[in-house]
This record gives structure tokens, sequence and C-alpha cells, in this order.
């Protein structure tokens, strides 16, 4: 059996016959919600990794940080697929590596090698940045490095230059926090203690700029402030004057992290927001936030809110009728939330596209447990996963892996969150969901485009 996963090709229609109980509820790629388990639906093992691309990475990620540039520390096996995210960004010149060999590891200093590697690449730029972004990766936990020394010799060498301590290790990523995680934390440590602007609020950790009609914007300026988002400053000064905001906010949930110890270490109130898609969620979230602000009241009316919802919801569904629905995690870290959203509103949600269920959805998991127990939860790496049926052609898709995996030409080409936030968000995407109704997109195209937002050379 493991032979025929390891050999398996598209071509093969024998192999394909073997797979294909996969796509059966209840098979190890897929699973009735009724028989679903929290929070691990799908057993680990071999992994499939499908052609979709949209997602950010924490190369995306880290060329959010102005003027800085980054140095990842590693074998050329793993270097390929950062280098080329910063060549398809083309951002290849805030980007260099230093490539370690099996001589590195095993007769040298693996700390020396390092450390005058990473002098050599900054010798070597034509200007010096502000922030180097360093990554130092798996081996370097084997071996036992001593980044503490490290550190302190590339900070005694240039003492100009803020190094920011990054980390591409994910064989912690199941134990521990993840690179993305470490990296949303790192981030955010050069921001210095400074005193506070009372006219700014701090959002941290958001890859894509929140939409201009959110209302989470909205009541930031109801109260007479302006929000600093990460992906709209442009200068490594305006970068530092994220740690200015009287209120440190975040809304993506791997951000957490990294927000609670900037906002501990500046000393500011602090306030997690993530973007969700229940009604009773998003006006707790919206009282929280204006409290905070110190608002004397409300400035929504939720049950007009709410209303406007429904009403666009409706809209939607007029148009959508009874099309079968398919959504997956990359579209939004809270699918399940979705579902249960798009269910309750009449929508035919079929299946969600998931490989693990967050903490964060544990109310919507037993809620679809209990009122939607056909929903099929499919695996998007199990191996098993390679070989689904892809002729799903008449669905609906929200989001790129629900298009890629249903063959669906009519999908919302979005990723993590795309801006969405609050009753604002549910009523955008009812629109961008009508609108993937009614207008077909070359899917194979779009979704193998990595990090949906950035420039890319593809």
């Amino acid at each position: 059996m493991l032979k025929s996963v390891m050999d398996f090709s598209d071509r093969g229609a024998e192999d394909a016959a073997l797979y294909d109980r996969s796509s059966v509820p209840g098979s190890p790629a897929s699973v009735r919600m009724a028989e679903a388990s929290f929070p691990a639906p799908f057993s680990p093992g071999l992994e499939f990794n499908s052609p979709v691309h949209g997602t950010w990475n924490i190369v995306h990620t880290g060329m959010l940080v102005p003027e800085a540039h980054q140095i990842y520390v590693c074998a050329y096996n793993c270097m390929r697929g950062v280098v080329l995210t910063a060549a398809e960004m083309d951002l290849a010149d805030r980007f260099s590596y230093v490539i370690l060999s099996e001589r590195d590891i095993v007769l040298n200093s693996l700390e020396d090698v390092t450390i005058d590697g990473v002098s050599d690449v900054i010798e070597k730029l034509g200007r010096r940045p502000p922030a180097v972004l360093l990554f130092t990766v798996c081996v370097h936990h084997f071996a036992g490095c001593d980044l503490r020394r490290l550190y302190r010799e590339l900070e005694t060498r240039f003492p100009d230059i803020v190094f920011v301590r990054c980390y591409m290790d994910p064989i912690m990523q199941k134990l521990g926090l993840t690179p993305d995680q470490k990296l949303r934390k790192a981030m955010y440590d050069p921001l210095p203690l400074t005193d506070a602007d009372p006219t700014a609020i701090s959002l941290i950790g958001n890859d894509l700029l929140l939409d201009e009609t959110c209302d989470l914007k909205r009541a930031v300026a109801d109260a007479g402030r302006r929000l600093l988002e990460v992906p709209a400053c442009h200068t490594w000064e305006e970068y530092l004057g994220l740690s200015r905001g009287t209120l440190i906010l975040s809304a993506w949930p791997t951000a957490d992290y990294g927000a609670i110890h900037l906002a501990n270490r500046l000393k500011r109130p602090y306030r997690y927001l993530p973007s969700c898609f229940g009604y009773e969620e998003i006006e707790q979230e919206l009282r929280d936030l204006e409290e905070a602000l110190g608002a004397a009241e409300s400035s929504f009316c939720f049950d007009a809110e709410r209303a406007a919802c429904d009403a666009a919801l409706k809209e939607a569904l007029d148009v959508i009728g009874d099309t079968a629905i398919a959504l997956d995690y990359t579209f939004h870290p809270r699918p399940l939330g979705l579902a249960r959203l798009l269910l309750t509103h009449g929508f035919r949600v079929e299946t969600v596209y998931l490989d693990a269920v967050s903490r964060e959805e544990q109310s919507d998991f037993e809620w679809l447990h209990h009122y939607a127990p056909e929903l099929t939860l499919t695996s998007t790496n199990h191996v098993c996963s390679r070989v689904l049926p892809r002729n799903r052609k008449q669905c609906l898709a929200i989001g790129q892996k629900a298009a890629w995996f249903t063959g669906s030409r009519h999908f919302v080409n979005m990723v993590q969150g795309g801006g969405l936030w609050g009753f604002d968000g549910i009523r955008r995407l009812a629109g961008l969901m009508t609108d993937a109704f009614l207008h077909e997109k070359d899917t194979a195209d779009l979704v193998i485009r990595k990090g949906w937002g950035c420039t890319s050379c593809i």
C-alpha cells in the first residue's frame, strides 16, 4: 500500500482507482461532521502539498518591515523556496542567503560560519540597512548553536544595524510556537519605548490592510483616533512609529502571541479582536474596543447592523440559490464559523477544507457537529487528498484551495481574511460570493501565484 502511495501518478488509472475511496466521507481524507474529532479530524502521516500558493509565508511577512534586509542561513535544499518567494515579489534586492555545507556543520564552528557569512553579506550590500531579519534554521537547534554569542558578535561588528532574531525551524511547529508566530513577535522587538500618541492606535500582525469601511476602523475613527497598520508603513521611521499607539490591537490569530509581548513591553493596554462571523462575537468585540477607546456610548446600532447583514446574505442567496458551496481555511482562519453563518442563512455548504480545528472555533465545531452532521470536512494535506476527484465545476468555492480541490472556476479569490472584519466584512463577503457565482475565473492560473496581494513575477 505504501508503494502505491509513493508511486502514484495522475496518469495511472489503476492507482487512482485504489484511492477513489479517499473522496468518501469517513475515509482517511474526508470525514462527516458527525464523526469528526476535535481539534484533529485527521490522523497525521505522509502529507500532500497542493499547487495552491496564495497564502503568505515568512518571507512575505518579513518584507513588511520597510527597508529591512532578510538573510537566511541554511542548506541548499531548504533555500530554494524562500529565494523564489523573494524573486517572485520583485524584492530580491532585499534578500540574501548564507549556504551551510556538511563540512561547516561537522568540522567547523557553526557560530563562526554564520557570523562570517552574515558579515560578508552585509559588507557587500550597496547600502547599509537599518535592520536585518536574520533567519537561523533547524540545524542551528540540532547542533546546539550558541545564538546569544552569534548575535552578540554581529551587534558588536555592526552597531548601526538592528538584528531581528527570526527562525525558519518547521521541525518545531507541531511542538511549540510556529515560525510564523515567532516571526510576528520578532518583527516588533525593535519598536522603541516611546511616549504614546493620544491620537494613534496600533494594529499589529496583519499581512493585509483592513478594509477602509470595516467596523474596527470605523470605531477607531468615531473615537477621533487614527489606526496605524504595518502594511501601511513605507519607511523604517514610520515602522518604528507603531510603538506610539496608546492601544495595541491584533486581529490575526498567529499575531496574538507577539502583540501581547509588545503591549507588555510598552506598558500599553491590549485587545485581541479576531475577525469572525458570529454576530454576538462581533458585537462583543466592538463593545470591548469602544470601551478601551473611552467611548461613552456605542456609535453602532447593532440591530441595524445585523439586519443589514441578513439582507445582504438574503440578496446573495437569491442569486446563488441551492448551489453547493465549498470553503477552506486559507480564505479565513475561521472556516467553521463561516460555514455556520452560511448554513443558518440558507446556503448549501457541503464541504469545508481544513487540516485541524482552531481552539477559537470549538463552539462552531460543536454547533456544526449537532446541527450539520452531514457536512464534510476534507483534509488538504492528507496523502489521499492528492487523488480526490476535482470535478465539482458547478460548485461555488470560497478560497483558493476549495477552488482547486473542486475544480470550480467560480470562486472567491482571497486569502487570510483579505481585510474583512466585522459586520461590514460579512456584507462584503456576500457581494464577493455573488460576483464569484456570476463570473468565472482562471483558477489554474490564479492559485499558483505566491502571496495574494503581493507583486508577483509569475
